[in-house]
């Protein structure tokens, strides 16, 4: 007797071929299988008569079967079972491809449904490969909702409708983590009930009620986690840190630039965060180019005159460069340290320190050093700010006085590789992480729970706008020759590569093949290739060629580093802009127009549909990547625009028509933890949210 723990491999009459395809969806036992939900649904719920049907709709029948037989065609070289069916109001001819064993399994006098779209054929109507089962009280392939899910090539829809009916009724002793209250109070389906609606529902109500249960479970959970977690670090010491106005004042005015309005407001509601006992847990999100590395900076400055250490942590070694030489042009100046007592460093008294620690660098200021020497002097509680690398995540790197840690593109690094840094530590650092992928505000809750925001939309004053062109095929020649005046004055070009297909998904195919294609365009020029089969120390020779402009066209599939500066690029020319979405178009966009030059981008595409068009000409339109990415949302979906590594929450229901769900399901997950943090009276509760990926811990 089957129950809901019961391996897959129990089930009746399952073969090894079906076993193995289930596991790679990770369906292991039943409960697996009854919460493998479908993505969408054909609609044959509508039973017509013979009479009625009508050529390209979706209908279903419920037929006789008047004669059927097997032969083979030798004109379409393929076996066909054909047969007359009929109601009391007509006949209807229908045929299947390449399944005579129909013949058998099927008899004349058989009652059974069929569902499908009518064709003309031969000027008289047909149906072509219906989908067909014997008449029941419940039928699972046709006459209703019928569910579609995402399934591997070896397993047919049909197969695994069939092992889902099987053992519905094993979904009564499915125990529900929701609490009572909550699914009362939120008028929300019991579990077993969405178990019900999603996989074989009546009604396209009941399936619009089962997909609110799953999108509130969803944000529910991740509240629960991002909420306990939120309160939990309110718990924890940090350094205290005070603002001084003083400083800040003279370090903005010592600029060569104006901050914007809201640099300025980020900046303020950061430092008023680092005063609090308690760590601040925030998220800096910057349009691309919005200047979200100076906000960080003045942070850090303030941490480090109190004697204390900064870490910032890139994701590369050229952005951790990157972030070093930025950090020594605008805090070359040494500023008197006030540091509490106790705080005094080793050496270097009276100076902050800007170092910078990867796996091949190891610099103070702009003076190398060894490697064990600078990792003993952070372990003796040097103040200054860290630049680095994994390098700096290490077991050797050991802070003393860590206040804060600033990450650039926090998604990069892992939970338990953040963790590393607070280990030995008596006080919790503040945390500022660093995102440029825009994210609309109706989600922000949903997917950074547990983080504070700030958001920068505005360009640094000055920057000039990039000119965006789509370019259809006819007018390539065109853009190459502007591209090649681009080059010889000086300037130099990015060429992002789409997959050319699925089976190429490090798109070394792709830029190859991009690559060669310009060496005939553009002979003389120098043309480097990046893709994901590049090793690191790879990737980061071909960057850096091509940022000290010893390669004059760069061909990268979308590997190419968001954040990276690379002033001297003044074209961003993307192949089949189609096939991304536009906040990576948006990214892509951003490497370039970084400097005084005015810069373009052009987006080629062969596609042109009505929406296609509509999207890119929104790209074309508008440099906001906010606004982009609220466009992106409604046509995508949140699942495609932000998966897990985006975004921390890798979602499967929720969309951007859930949103109204976010603030219930946040006082609901407060309410629970208020009564009990520890969650000892939910332990169902307790083992959903124990493996959710926090921003940091």
């Amino acid at each position: 007797m089957l129950t809901l723990t019961s391996p897959i491999e129990e089930f009746p009459k399952i073969q090894k071929p079906l076993i193995a395809a289930l596991k790679k969806l990770k369906i292991f036992s039943a409960r697996d299988l009854l919460l493998y939900f479908p993505y969408r649904y054909l609609d044959f719920s509508k039973v017509v008569e013979v009479k009625n049907i009508r050529a390209e709709k979706n209908i279903s029948l419920k037929v006789t079967i008047k004669s059927i037989s097997s032969r083979f065609s030798f004109r379409s070289r393929m076996s066909l079972a054909e047969a007359v069916v009929s109601d009391e109001t007509g006949s209807l001819k229908v045929i299947w491809f390449n399944q005579p064993y129909l013949a058998k399994s099927l008899q004349k006098g058989d009652e059974i449904f069929l569902a499908g779209m009518p064709e003309y054929y031969n000027a008289g109507l047909q149906l072509t490969n219906p989908i067909y089962e014997k008449v029941s009280s419940f039928p699972v392939h046709t006459a209703r909702l019928v569910p579609m899910y995402h399934l591997t090539q070896k397993i047919y829809p049909k197969t695994f409708r069939n092992l889902v009916a099987a053992i519905l009724a094993l979904k009564d002793d499915i125990i529900d983590a929701l609490p009572e209250n909550v699914l009362r109070d939120q008028n929300l389906l019991k579990l077993k009930t969405t178990i019900q609606y999603s996989h074989f529902p009546e009604s396209l109500e009941q399936v619009e009620m089962a997909k609110k249960r799953l999108a509130f479970e969803e944000i529910f959970y991740n509240q629960l986690a991002a909420q306990s977690y939120k309160l939990k670090l309110a718990q924890k010491q940090a350094f205290p840190i005070n603002f001084r106005q003083e400083l800040i004042k003279n370090f903005v005015q010592s600029l060569p630039f104006k901050l914007t309005p809201d640099q300025k407001k980020a900046a303020w509601e950061i430092l008023q965060d680092l005063e609090k006992p308690a760590p601040m847990n925030r998220l800096l999100e910057g349009d691309v180019g919005s200047g979200k590395t100076l906000v960080a900076l003045i942070a850090a400055l303030q941490t480090m005159q109190l004697g204390l250490q900064v870490v910032f942590l890139a994701p590369t070694e050229i952005l951790a460069k990157q972030h070093f030489e930025t950090a020594r042009k605008y805090l070359k100046d040494p500023h008197p340290s006030r540091r509490p007592t106790g705080h005094l460093p080793p050496e270097g008294e009276g100076k902050t320190r800007v170092c910078l620690l990867t796996n091949n660098y190891s610099t103070i200021d702009d003076q190398p050093v060894p490697k064990p020497k600078l990792q003993n002097l952070i372990s003796d509680g040097m103040p200054g700010l860290f630049i680095g690398t994994h390098a700096l995540l290490q077991k050797k790197v050991k802070f003393k006085n860590l206040a804060l840690v600033i990450i650039d593109e926090q998604h990069r690094f892992g939970v338990l590789q953040r963790a590393a840094l607070i280990t030995n530590q008596k006080k919790v650092p503040h945390l500022l992480s660093l995102s440029a992928t825009p994210i609309p505000r109706s989600l922000q809750l949903a997917v950074y729970g547990e983080l504070d925001i700030s958001q920068i939309k505005t360009k640094p004053l000055g920057r000039k706008s990039i000119a965006t062109k789509l370019v259809e095929n006819k007018n390539r020649p065109l853009a190459y020759e502007f591209i090649k005046k681009q080059v010889l004055s000086g300037r130099q070009i990015f060429v992002i590569t789409p997959l050319i297909e699925e089976s190429d998904k490090l798109g070394v195919k792709s830029v190859k093949t991009e690559s060669e294609n310009l060496k005939k365009i553009f002979p003389g020029f120098n043309i480097g290739l990046l893709h994901g089969r590049l090793k690191p120390m790879e990737k980061e020779k071909t960057m850096a060629g091509f940022l000290s402009n010893q390669t004059n066209i760069l061909v990268s599939t979308s590997v190419v580093e968001v954040g990276v500066d690379v002033p001297n690029a003044s074209v961003m020319l993307i192949e089949g802009a189609e096939r991304f979405g536009l906040a990576q178009l948006h990214q892509f966009r951003g490497r370039v127009g970084r400097a005084e030059h005015q810069s373009y981008c052009f987006a080629f595409t062969d596609k042109e549909d009505g929406e296609t068009k509509k999207r890119l000409d929104g790209f074309s339109k508008t440099e906001d990547g906010f606004r982009l990415s609220e466009i992106d949302l409604k046509l995508r979906g949140f699942g495609e625009v932000y998966g897990q590594e985006q975004s921390g929450w890798n979602s499967k229901y929720f969309d951007e028509n859930y949103t109204q769900l976010i603030p219930a399901a946040r006082e609901e997950a407060l309410r629970i933890l208020q009564d009990d943090i520890k969650l000892a009276k939910y332990p169902l509760l307790k083992e959903k949210i124990k493996d959710k990926v926090i921003h940091f811990e």
